[in-house]
């Protein structure tokens, strides 16, 4: 399983923070040069939340070539579950 977080290190107190997290696992099919995998981001914004594993979103990557660096296949994942360009309602949001 791939482990993917995105931490906050800050540069004025040295605390570390976690504020996201994506589980890629491998499900045990495909081929020698094609995998197929199910990502999973967690619900939460802080360690404690997500060591909950609260599913928040969840698809699936099939026919993923594995001779591919394995950012090509975290970006793939992201893109899967929506995380893709930045929609004009986020935006407004902000």
């Amino acid at each position: 399983m791939i482990v993917v977080r995105v931490e906050l290190h800050s540069a004025v107190t040295g605390k570390v923070t976690e504020l996201a997290r994506m589980l890629v696992a491998n499900t045990g099919t495909g081929t020698a040069a094609r995998g197929n995998y199910r990502a999973r981001t967690l619900r939460g914004r802080s360690r404690t939340d997500l060591d909950r594993g609260t599913v928040q979103r969840e698809g699936l990557i099939e026919g993923h070539p594995r001779r591919l660096h394995v950012w090509r296949l975290v970006a793939r994942a992201l893109a899967r579950l929506g995380y893709g360009e930045v929609a004009e309602r986020d935006m407004e949001a902000a």
